[in-house]
């Protein structure tokens, strides 16, 4: 799949809302550029859940899946095609709007894709789910596709890059693969949930995590995350104790 012309963000044109699934805000002159990227760590609806906050949320996202990990979204997800539709049926319905505007995919083997380059101007990258093949070539600087390639790129422009490494248990090796990227100013952040919120179904489990990354990337969002949040709700179970 080549990857689309990337638009000019001098003129945000707005999106509208649907009476359909979510709506997608109007894009904000604050709004931010992510690159995401999709591994063949078991974990794909960590990677959708996230795409679909961030659109709906009117920012833009720059997708690049290796070919683990548009297995993996087949797999788990049932995703055959790599466009809104399957990746986000809830947006379905604003195609016209955000496709070639605010979502851009990206083949995986062209190292050449905008994203690759250093004068690309983004907020932040996130590897999601982050498998320990994928640390391993990013730890090395190692850029033989488009996923390390713009790794390798955000960690060299000194932008925000985040790891949801899934993978368990851990060898030495991981681990010196975690020291080296967080040395080089990555930031590792597995998918590890909390469960102090009592969450009753995976899809709120996700949504920690995802909050999480989001939270990282500076990106304002609903998603229940907050430990004050939980504490306020025992407070009142108490009488206010």
């Amino acid at each position: 799949m080549a990857a689309r012309r990337t638009r000019d963000t001098s003129s945000p044109a707005p999106a509208t809302a649907s009476a359909k699934g979510s709506s997608p805000r109007p894009l904000a002159p604050d709004r931010k550029r992510i690159v995401v990227g999709i591994s063949g760590a078991s974990g794909a609806k960590y990677a959708t859940r996230l795409i679909e906050e961030l659109l709906t949320g009117g920012h833009e996202v720059h997708l690049v899946a290796t070919e683990y990990g548009r297995q993996l979204l087949h797999d788990e997800l049932g995703i055959t095609r790599l466009d809104l539709a399957s990746l986000v049926p809830t947006l379905a319905g604003h195609a016209a709007e955000i496709e070639n505007r605010t979502l851009y995919i990206h083949p995986h083997k062209d190292v050449g894709a905008v994203i690759a380059s250093g004068s690309f101007l983004h907020d932040g990258m996130v590897v999601i789910p982050c498998s320990s093949t994928a640390l391993g070539y990013i730890a090395t600087g190692s850029g033989s596709n488009l996923l390390g390639r713009a790794a390798m790129v955000t960690l060299k422009e000194r932008r925000t890059l985040i790891l949801v490494h899934r993978e368990s248990p851990l060898n030495l090796i991981d681990i010196k693969n975690m020291e080296a990227v967080t040395l080089a100013g990555g930031i590792i952040a597995p998918a590890n949930p909390g469960f102090y919120l009592l969450p009753t179904s995976v899809d709120e489990i996700i949504d920690f995590t995802v909050g999480k990354v989001l939270d990282l990337l500076k990106i304002q969002h609903t998603l229940k995350t907050r430990w004050a949040d939980r504490k306020a709700e025992i407070k009142r179970g108490r009488g206010g104790e």
